[in-house]
């Protein structure tokens, strides 16, 4: 059995929330203890938006030392940006950045304006004062700094970490796989900018090669070069995507509508042996969204910014098992509890109202989710019956 979750961002009741019951992964005495047969897949974003980023990368770091294998860390975008400190505190700023600012100031302005980390900088001075150390603004960038050093934790934890996994049926990626990313790998970088990739002939092979690419660039690093094909290969591009990147790739609409890739990818993913894609990065609710199309589901499981942020607990095997909380738009809270593979409306979307058939609710009827303008969503129930005349598609664009 896998047990999933995405997306803590140094929120540590969402981790809370996920390990409330669940059967596969516990925190005993300050670690994380594994059931037996179980393995722990992160989705990556350790760190930035609560204040207990350090805590989390260290007890995820201990987690890998001690069970290696059965402890799978993915690389988010947020943990990899960090490595741009370095140079970026040294003397060599973003090139938007105000000239003439100090280094809390600059650190500051990089997290807020470059990071999507508005809060961060207090986050961090909040976390170093409940760990009872000193907190002054400058203590604030020597711990960011120190994270990164040889011996730092968020360097040691990037350098566990990896940008896919694939056990049997199901592929684990922080961002999603795409037309313009599936089997492509940075091969140059220039100026800050990958301008060229070498594509794969194989699922396998093209695993590898991004395996090797990740080390090669966290080996640049531990050298004293930036790494900036990785740094490039996480990033937004100037339209707020970048839809060749396993990292930052959003299976969305414009207006956050989840939606699967294209027929032809999944049959050539298909034709490699998976059917399951599971991706955090992209929010999508309070709990996590399954879209199907026959065989294939693709799991949307990152929960930030949404009515209720819970560390929803996911565990798949020959299913997809899924257990969390959602608001409803009539201010309800309720349970949701559901396996995919035994209901056949689950992960289907209106044609017309464009509403997905998101998840089962546990007292039986259907969560229906549709993503608005502005980051509002709609989530309302439906029951079986209605469903049953309304006219359900895959849910693709």
């Amino acid at each position: 059995m896998i047990t999933y979750v995405t997306d803590l961002e140094g929120r540590w009741d969402k981790l809370a929330s996920f390990l409330d019951g669940n059967p596969h992964v516990a925190l005993v005495d300050g670690r994380l203890e594994l059931a037996d047969g179980a393995v722990f897949v992160f989705g990556g974003d350790a760190i930035d938006r609560g204040p207990h980023a350090r805590r989390i990368v260290a007890l995820l770091l201990e987690a890998k030392r001690r069970y290696d294998d059965r402890v799978v860390l993915l690389a988010g975008n947020r943990d990899i940006n960090k490595l741009r400190l370095v140079t970026e505190l040294g003397g060599d700023p973003h090139r938007r950045a105000p000239a003439g600012l100090a280094r809390p100031e600059l650190l500051r302005w990089t997290l807020a304006n470059t990071m999507g980390a508005k809060q961060a900088f207090e986050h961090r001075v909040s976390e170093l004062v409940a760990t009872g150390l000193t907190a002054s603004d400058e203590d604030a960038v020597d711990s960011y700094l120190a994270d990164l050093a040889p011996r730092g934790e968020l360097r040691a934890y990037l350098e566990a970490c990896q940008l896919a996994f694939r056990s049997g049926e199901t592929l684990f990626v922080h961002g999603g796989v795409t037309p313009e990313n599936f089997l492509a790998t940075p091969a140059r970088c220039e100026a800050r900018w990958i301008t060229e990739y070498t594509h794969a002939t194989s699922l396998d092979t093209w695993l590898a090669a991004l395996d090797r690419f990740y080390r090669d660039e966290m080996t640049a690093f531990a050298y004293g070069t930036r790494p900036d094909a990785l740094i490039a290969y996480q990033s937004q591009g100037p339209d707020k995507l970048n839809q060749q990147s396993v990292v930052y790739a959003r299976p969305t609409d414009d207006t956050g509508n989840p939606q699967l890739p294209p027929a032809d990818i999944i049959a050539r993913l298909g034709d490699a042996g998976v059917t399951r894609i599971v991706v955090g990065h992209t929010p999508s609710g309070d709990c996590p969204a399954i879209l199907r199309d026959g065989a294939f589901e693709l799991v949307l499981a990152d929960n930030s910014y949404s009515r209720l942020e819970r560390g929803s607990q996911v565990a798949i095997d020959t299913a997809t098992h899924v257990h969390a909380r959602t608001v409803l738009d009539d201010g309800t809270q309720h349970a949701v509890t559901f396996t995919t593979g035994r209901d056949a409306l689950l992960g289907l979307r209106d044609r017309d109202t464009g509403q997905l058939v998101k998840a089962r609710l546990e007292r039986g009827d259907y969560l229906l989710y549709r993503g608005l303008p502005r980051y509002e969503v709609e989530q309302v129930a439906a029951s079986a019956e209605i469903l049953a005349g309304r006219p359900l598609t895959v849910a693709r664009e």
